[in-house]
C-alpha cells in the first residue's frame, strides 16, 4: 500500500460505524463490504486528511489510486474518484486506460456512473482525438459497463451533445435486455431533452425502445407538459 494511502485507512478504520456498515452494503446488493461511513462524514474525514497531507504528485496518483480501488471497503473507492477528480486540468492522454480499469473492476453503478459522466466525459473533451477509438472498442467489448459508458459519457455536454454519436450508441444497444443499459438509454436522452426536447420527441417516436428506455427518457418532458 501507497505511504500516502495509510493515514487515510487509519482515519476512516477509527470511525467505521458497524450498524451502518450492513444497510449500506445492503443497498448496494452485498457486492461490496462497507465501513459504514456515510457520505457527509465521508466527505469530512477526506477534507481533514488532504488537509494534513495535501494532495500526492500526479506521477503518483494512478498507483494511489490503484491501491485505494483495492482495498474491499467500498468507501475507498469513493475517495479515489474524488481523488481523481481533483487533477482533472492535469491528466495526461493516458489516463483513460486507468479510467477503463476501474470501470471494469469492481463494477457497479454507484462507481461507473460518475467515472463516465466526471471523467470519460471531461477526458474526452480535453482529448477528442481519442474519442472514437475508445468509444468503438468499448462497444465491441461485450462489457456492459464499458458499454453503458459510451451512453453516459456525454451527461453533462448539454448543446455540445454529439447528437449522432449518441443515436449510434444507442440503436446500437438498443433491444438489449439488461436493465442498466435500457436505464442509460432513456437516461441519456432525458439529459438531452434539457437541451433539444424536439430531437429527443423525434427520436423516441421514430425508434421502438424498449419502455423502460422510452419511460425515462420522457420523463422530464412529461413533468414539463410537454
Amino acid at each position: 500500500m501507497h505511504n500516502y494511502v495509510k493515514p487515510l485507512v487509519k482515519s476512516f478504520k477509527a470511525n467505521a460505524n458497524p450498524a451502518n456498515a450492513e444497510p449500506m452494503a445492503k443497498y448496494m446488493k452485498n457486492l461490496f463490504p462497507y465501513l459504514g461511513i456515510k457520505t457527509p462524514l465521508r466527505k469530512e474525514l477526506y477534507r481533514v486528511f488532504v488537509k494534513e497531507n495535501g494532495l500526492p504528485e500526479i506521477t503518483e496518483l494512478k498507483q494511489i489510486v490503484l491501491d485505494l480501488w483495492d482495498l474491499p471497503e467500498r468507501e475507498y473507492q469513493y475517495v479515489a474518484i474524488e481523488l481523481i477528480r481533483k487533477f482533472s486540468k492535469k491528466w495526461n492522454e493516458d489516463f483513460i486506460d486507468l479510467f477503463e480499469t476501474l470501470i471494469i473492476t469492481k463494477s457497479w453503478w454507484d462507481s461507473v456512473d460518475g467515472l463516465a459522466s466526471w471523467m470519460v466525459g471531461e477526458h474526452f473533451r480535453r482529448f477528442p482525438h481519442l474519442r472514437d477509438q475508445y468509444i468503438d472498442r468499448w462497444m465491441k467489448s461485450g462489457n456492459m459497463w464499458l458499454q453503458r459508458t459510451c451512453l453516459l459519457f456525454q451527461l453533462g455536454y448539454k448543446d455540445k451533445t454529439d447528437e449522432m454519436l449518441m443515436g449510434r450508441v444507442i440503436m446500437s444497444l438498443n433491444g438489449s435486455k439488461e436493465f442498466f443499459i435500457n436505464k442509460a438509454i432513456g437516461w441519456i436522452l432525458r439529459e438531452y431533452s434539457k437541451t433539444d426536447p424536439e430531437a429527443v420527441i423525434n427520436f423516441v417516436n421514430n425508434n421502438e425502445l424498449a419502455n423502460l428506455s422510452k419511460r425515462e427518457a420522457l420523463k422530464w418532458l412529461n413533468n414539463q407538459g410537454k
